[in-house]
């Protein structure tokens, strides 16, 4: 199928062409037509399926379509003609058509981007972003245009609607993208309180990677008997991306291992996620020291930074990108090969999306994920939630002191998603031969009570008289031990009764004495020789 048979406007079909789409995608396939219908959407789909031109194709072929008006004259004309007529100035709020909410600044630029790709030969259509980070007066002036398709994060459109710089009493069409990341950021009470001060004749397309519990139920609120699509669900995906984990014992092992992961050949670009802001900044600085072009992406970073980091890895100029979980929704760059999780993430939802960054687009892709022996929990909970089990892999020269630890995998008869009812993750298999083959043992599991010997086999305790009597000669009639019940309970010889050991648990180290050399080994950029340490060193 091809996208002038989905029924898109000329101009659009044209566009994408020329942005290299061939055919549409299963997601885009389904969404595109209910969407050019009028139809509320819920869609569940996988990372990289191309859900922004699901949503903005069909939206962006209804305004191409609607009735020529008179060009409205933009805020920015109206004060011009208030300032020649000698009146006071006042902002005339934006009134867009359509607005998409995004969970991350990143995301939201991606939209943009991807709408402006697409709008190319269609002149009477802007689209401009209002996000965190950006300065106000640049904001206010991309809102002087009264764009008509408003890409934002919750936070800072809040702001300007408080402050009267935005009015949806025309708005249209809303779209809601990784609905399930934003719940998931505490956006709930900005998203009900946008979604209140919209029209109700509006049409809603919600994107999640899961369409259950809160997700769910915010989006039967919203919606009006809408379509529910779902592509994939955000368990099953990344075929073409191999999995690893390594078993680290230590915080120097790690960055060791780190060390020799990102000095492959095969190694094009590399994302590497961390849980922390501070880790983030302190990896990339030392990844430098060590030689590799890395920089740092994290919320912190003030929103042109964030651009111009993202700019340089677009560009090839930055190798290893070191981030958190704010990259692991809306970065697209294809020569992104390597993803390494230096720490897992809090939900196996966010580990989907982390290692989505590579293998764009049906590349190839490899992840890998550096594991404390103690965190092999959250190792399970992921593969429950893929129902894909994580290969272990050690590399020469950097194995683990500790054995890996026992996975599922390895027992007997088990397969991820195996069970007695087909597709339930973490269930036993009874195809081969294990507990419920075997055969009952005679005369049942319980022995028989006529078996029990009438007499006890502790001759102090007396004769079992009947069910529930007490026993005779039992534990209270027994004569306590000669000395008491410790042992060597008398001084040791030599030395008085209650003397501590010969120079106590420290030996004989004086008190407050600290080790020779101390505690903390030296951790400078050079070593005594002068050679450059590497990333490992630390």
């Amino acid at each position: 199928m091809s996208f002038e048979a989905l029924g898109l406007h000329a101009s659009l079909v044209k566009a994408v062409a020329a942005a290299g789409y061939t055919k549409p995608t299963p997601v885009q396939e389904q969404a595109i037509p209910a969407g050019i219908a009028g139809r509320d959407l819920l869609v569940s789909s996988q990372t990289g399926s191309g859900k922004t031109a699901a949503f903005m194709l069909p939206a962006l072929h209804k305004l191409a379509n609607a009735a020529p008006t008179a060009p409205a004259r933009t805020p920015a004309q109206n004060a011009q003609s208030a300032r020649a007529r000698g009146e006071r100035v006042r902002f005339t709020p934006a009134q867009p058509k359509m607005l998409v909410l995004t969970p991350t600044r990143e995301l939201a630029l991606q939209v943009t981007t991807a709408t402006e790709q697409y709008t190319s030969d269609m002149r009477r259509i802007r689209a401009v972003s209002i996000l965190g980070g950006m300065p106000y007066p640049k904001q206010m002036q991309l809102l002087s245009k009264n764009p008509e398709i408003l890409v934002a994060t919750p936070g800072r459109l809040i702001d300007h609607m408080e402050s009267g710089k935005i009015d949806f009493s025309q708005l249209e069409i809303l779209v809601l993208d990784e609905a399930d990341r934003m719940l998931d950021m505490g956006f709930i009470d900005d998203i009900e309180k946008i979604v209140a001060a919209t029209p109700a004749t509006r049409q809603t397309m919600l994107f999640s990677a899961t369409l259950d519990g809160v997700v769910g139920n915010m989006a039967r609120r919203i919606t009006k008997d809408p379509q529910t699509i779902q592509i994939m669900s955000a368990a099953n995906r990344h075929e073409n991306i191999v999995q690893k984990v390594h078993f680290v014992d230590d915080l120097s092992h790690k960055n060791r291992l780190l060390d020799h992961l990102l000095r492959d050949e095969s190694m094009d670009q590399a994302v590497v996620f961390t849980a922390t802001k501070r880790d983030a900044d302190m990896i990339a600085d030392r990844l430098n020291i060590a030689g590799f072009a890395a920089a740092a992406l994290h919320g912190d970073m003030h929103q042109g930074a964030r651009n111009r980091t993202l700019d340089s890895m677009r560009r090839g100029q930055v190798r290893v990108l070191v981030a958190t979980d704010v990259a692991a929704r809306g970065i697209d760059v294809p020569t992104i090969t390597h993803v390494v999780n230096y720490d897992l993430p809090k939900f196996p939802e966010d580990y989907v999306h982390r290692i989505g960054r590579t293998g764009r687009a049906g590349r190839n892709g490899l992840a890998i994920s550096l594991v404390n022996h103690a965190e092999n929990m959250n190792v399970r909970r992921i593969e429950r939630f893929t129902k894909q089990t994580i290969p272990v892999d050690v590399v020469e020269g950097f194995e683990p002191k500790r054995a890996a630890p026992t996975r599922s995998a390895s027992r007997p008869g088990w397969k991820p998603g195996d069970g007695r009812n087909a597709g339930k993750p973490g269930q036993r298999s009874f195809a081969k031969p294990g507990y419920a083959d075997r055969a009952p043992r005679e005369g049942g599991y319980a022995r028989p009570a006529d078996s029990r010997p009438a007499e006890s086999r502790y001759a102090d305790r007396g004769p079992r008289e009947a069910y529930g009597a007490p026993r005779t000669g039992g534990y209270g009639d027994r004569p306590q031990r000669e000395g008491g019940y410790r042992r060597d309970a008398a001084p040791r010889e030599g030395a008085p009764a209650g003397a501590p050991r010969e120079g106590g648990y420290r030996g004989n180290r004086p008190e407050g004495a600290r080790r020779e050399g101390g505690y903390a080994k030296s951790a400078h950029p050079r070593s005594a020789d002068g050679a450059r340490r590497t990333f490992g060193d630390y």
